[in-house]
């Protein structure tokens, strides 16, 4: 009898070949075993670890399909600028920031001025920077103090220092059921298992978070409490709370990702709550842009704050002193302020385009956020509605991208609604709507 990554080589080369395409269901395992001859457990295990080399999708109910953008195509949270509209990275560079933010580099190229850039900094950054920082990360009356402040060179940086820092290899990071790509990713390279949690319209669930750490301790949970990515939704303040005393019984620290938290002023992060048991991380990169950031890392405990330095300088994740010496400029002389004001208004705008355009779909969103996730209409699979918007030069990420381990994805898909120009956005978002009131065989796709 075969091996079971006998059989799984040969469908992923059928797959690779083009001969199983993006949206092709796979046969119910029990017949797949009898076509080829192999146990029911065999077949089980071939699905598994098509589903673990990101080929396949199980979908809730409906079954197994080849995964839309495979390892050799497209895969999903790509590299920027494969599609024609690309509704799958989430950053936005509005027509105002590089004026906006010229003077501020310009200063900082002045001889003088770049002498002092071209050295190494440490990961508490200089007096200047984490006087910055506690003005940009301030909001709803909670701010960090500076001596809580590390700096990382991204966000991607410091929410591994900080995992790396709370859990050990072969320990358990428990994550919202559906979270942030690169957290798996990050948890693959430190050795460390993610534990998907339950969730509800509301955010994580309390008793869910319970019950895993009593099946097996959890050393401690990441989570987006605030315009969650993918499902655009924040947590509100009943539930942080419950939450929060949940964490305090159990003992648990957690990583707060705060992200997008600047687009909602009026939300203090889980830390004004938990100071002693929240780590926020946040970068520059949506607040400004990609190209030029700066990673930060809030903690109260200084033994914490050590250990987080120790893996900023092991893994190579330091910020570099030009680009904080650039932040800290546009923090002190305003414009990092105007940039996320303009930003807000143009998430808010984007937003409701989005609602205007996909109206009567099944859309969650919170309307500061710069992205939605939609529920697809029944004759459609979320595999194949990708297939279907790739085919018309429109990239957006299935909910396979943002689920853990080898479980069923929920018959969704995320659209990211920052990067394009509006004109273009609204013309794609048109189209999708076209797409969803159609079915596959419309489009050519089943």
């Amino acid at each position: 009898m075969p091996d079971y990554r006998s059989v799984a080589d040969a469908v992923a080369e059928d797959i690779l070949a083009g001969r199983l395409r993006p949206g092709d269901r796979l046969p119910p395992q029990r017949r797949f075993a009898r076509e080829h001859g192999i146990a029911n457990s065999t077949a089980v295990r071939v699905y598994s670890e098509l589903i673990r080399r990101g080929l396949v999708v199980g979908e809730v109910g409906r079954g197994t399909y080849v995964k839309a953008g495979t390892p050799d195509v497209a895969p999903a949270l790509s590299e920027p600028g494969g599609a024609g509209v690309d509704l799958e990275l989430n950053f936005s560079i509005l027509p105002e920031q590089p004026s906006l933010m010229a003077e501020g580099i310009g200063r900082g190229l002045r001889p003088d001025a770049l002498a002092s850039s071209l050295v190494p900094v440490g990961a508490a950054g200089t007096a200047p920077a984490r006087d910055a920082a506690i003005s940009l990360l301030a909001r709803a009356g909670w701010a960090p103090g500076a001596s809580q402040v590390l700096f990382a060179g991204n966000g991607r940086q410091a929410i591994a220092a900080v995992a790396a820092a709370l859990v050990p290899v072969g320990e358990r990071l428990a994550v919202e059921a559906l979270t942030y790509p690169v957290v798996k990713g990050i948890a693959a390279r430190l050795g460390i298992s993610l534990v998907p949690i339950a969730v509800d319209e509301y955010g994580m669930v309390p008793d869910a978070l319970e019950s895993a750490h009593h099946a097996r301790p959890l050393r401690a949970v990441y989570l987006q409490p605030t315009l969650h990515n993918p499902l655009g939704s924040t947590m509100p303040s009943r539930r942080r709370s419950e939450l929060v005393d949940t964490l305090h019984r159990l003992d648990i620290p957690v990583i707060e990702d705060s992200i997008y938290g600047f687009l909602r002023e009026d939300l203090p992060p889980l830390a004004g709550l938990a100071p002693e048991r929240v780590v926020v991380v946040d970068s520059l990169s949506k607040r400004l842009a990609p190209g030029l950031t700066v990673g930060f890392v809030v903690t109260e405990s200084a033994e914490l704050r050590e250990r987080i330095a120790a893996a900023l300088r092991s893994g190579g994740w330091m910020a570099q002193r030009f680009a904080l010496a650039a932040a800290t400029r546009w923090v002190d002389d305003g414009t990092a302020a105007t940039v996320q004001e303009l930003k807000r208004r143009d998430a808010a705008a984007r937003q409701q385009s989005a609602a205007q355009r996909l109206d009567g779909f099944d859309i969650a969103a919170d309307p500061h956020a710069y992205h939605c996730w939609w529920k697809l209409p029944g004759q459609w699979r979320a595999e194949t509605f990708v297939a279907a918007a790739a085919r018309r030069g429109i990239a957006i990420t299935p909910a396979a991208a943002f689920t853990v381990g080898a479980g069923h994805a929920p018959n969704a898909v995320r659209l990211a609604l920052a990067s394009p120009p509006p004109e273009a956005l609204s013309h794609a978002l048109d189209v999708l709507a076209m797409l969803a009131r159609g079915t596959p065989e419309d489009t050519g796709v089943e």
